[in-house]
């Protein structure tokens, strides 16, 4: 072999050597990138609005012992391949049945608003809806479609994330159970994914703190007749059973909603 043939491979092989470790740091960069993504939610979610109105805040003291007596609302981050959606869901407090949601690729609010109205199309309305002083909440259009149907709105105070404690559960069990698992490619997985844990959730996973009864089971009681179980307290310490949906169950679902 000669000396310039040796050079030749020298050059070449560590060439290949630094594309490799440059390939394994952008893979570990990707992955950073997309764990971090997945950790939400990001900071600054919850952001007011000048100039819109910040209703008081009506839940201190208040026993909320059934459904439809109050409502709320939160938004959160859902990672999906390089970025990320955002999910907003409508929850009844004393039943914790997830009335409606949306996924949004922006937040300019309308998603909120249409989620807000599928919840009061299919499931009454309740006393009371709180939320967070998000934009999205305190804009005209979302105060407007619960004052247009007779709804005392509530918003929290700033930094009290317990006065949403039971939604905050919500966005835990999800990601844990489904979003971080599943590592979601795009929207259209995103979508399908939670639409099957959501309905898995409301009709199928027995809660601790609701007698192990699932939500939409207390909901549809509780709007019938006696809800049968105590005051629900924002403090409660209560956990769901550890459960989450089966493939065969994730299938079924999917079938349900297609």
């Amino acid at each position: 072999m000669t000396t310039g043939t040796r050079r030749k491979i020298d050059a070449a092989l560590k060439a290949k050597i630094a594309l490799e470790a440059w390939q394994e740091q952008a893979t570990v960069a990707d992955l950073a990138q997309r764990y971090q993504a997945a950790l939400g939610p990001k900071p600054r979610l919850s952001k007011p609005s000048p100039g819109h109105k910040i209703y008081p805040y009506l839940l201190r003291g208040l026993a909320i012992e059934r459904p439809n007596q109050v409502w709320c609302a939160d938004i959160t981050y859902i990672p999906i391949g390089r970025g990320f959606l955002y999910l907003v869901a409508i929850m009844d407090w004393a039943s914790r049945a997830v009335l409606s949601w949306r996924l949004s690729n922006t937040m300019d609010g309308s998603f909120c608003v249409s989620a807000l109205e599928e919840a009061l199309a299919r499931f009454g309305k309740p006393d009371i809806f709180n939320t967070d002083q998000g934009s999205q909440f305190t804009s005209a259009a979302f105060t407007g479609t619960l004052a247009a149907a007779g709804v005392r709105i509530s918003m929290d105070g700033r930094g009290r994330w317990m006065d949403n404690v039971f939604i905050e559960r919500l966005w835990r069990s999800l990601k844990h159970e489904e979003v971080y698992l599943k590592g979601y490619a795009d929207g259209r997985e995103a979508k399908a994914g939670i639409a099957s844990w959501i309905a898995f959730y409301n009709s199928r996973r027995p809660h601790q703190a609701l007698g192990n009864r699932t939500p939409m089971a207390v909901w549809r009681q509780g709007t019938t007749g006696p809800l049968g179980v105590s005051a629900v307290d924002m403090m409660d310490n209560a956990r769901a059973l550890p459960t989450c949906p089966q493939p065969q169950q994730q299938q079924q679902t999917l079938a349900m909603v297609g």
